[in-house]
């Protein structure tokens, strides 16, 4: 069995400021198996990362459609953000990759999807993220599983970590895989392992963020 942490960032997001090689530290620190590094609208920081440690990260992308963020695995080409759900779907099917939705349900950061959206993309995706350690309670996290179960889709696990410390708070114990179609065969029988992490984690992002633009 690995633990895989399907949503991390590193500082080729905007609100990061941890380069690839304190992520590939903080994973192997954390025991983990494999990372899929997913920062938003770019595959820069998960290309960096993937050269360093080739055997732990999995090159992803999270993505602003027009009307949620997509979170992709196993992504070859760069899909760039404000194309509409079908459209970024449509392009990430083409280069194999594996398509999971971000924290459908959190209402309290950008990129919650709407009922009726998320329901009309349902049938184009391979699973929905059913636990992100960032969201502020279970709530979220129970919603979303829900919503995956009622529509037969099994269910990624992240920390969606931005700092070093977060990486690895949430996990998915799964078989051992090989590339996207090996992940569907397998994901069905993941477990969760981890919890929320702290409220005060969002502090680090905004910062970064603000850092960023002062700089």
């Amino acid at each position: 069995m690995i633990c895989i942490d399907f949503h991390t960032h590193t500082s080729a997001s905007k609100d990061s400021l941890t380069s690839p090689e304190a992520l590939i530290r903080a994973a192997r620190r954390r025991g983990l198996d494999r990372v899929v590094v997913t920062d938003h609208n770019t595959i820069a920081g998960a290309l960096a990362a993937h050269a360093l440690d080739p055997e732990l990260v999995i090159v992803g992308e999270e993505i602003m459609t027009t009307r949620g963020e997509i979170l992709a695995a196993f992504v070859t080409e760069e899909v760039p953000p404000g194309l509409s759900p079908h459209e970024t779907i449509r392009r990430l099917r083409q280069q194999g990759a594996f398509i999971s939705v971000s924290h459908p349900f959190d209402r309290w950061r950008g990129g919650a999807w709407e009922l009726d959206d998320l329901l009309e993309i349902a049938p184009l995706v391979d699973a929905i993220e059913i636990f992100n350690a960032r969201c502020l309670t279970l709530a979220e996290n129970r919603q979303a599983a829900e919503f995956a179960r009622q529509h037969n889709l099994p269910g990624t696990v992240g920390s969606d970590a931005h700092a070093a410390f977060e990486v690895g708070a949430a996990c998915l114990v799964a078989t051992q895989f090989a590339g996207p179609d090996g992940l569907r065969e397998v994901i069905r029988e993941g477990k969760i392992q981890g919890g929320l992490s702290p409220f005060w984690v969002h502090f680090a992002s905004r910062y970064a963020r603000l850092r960023k633009t002062v700089v």
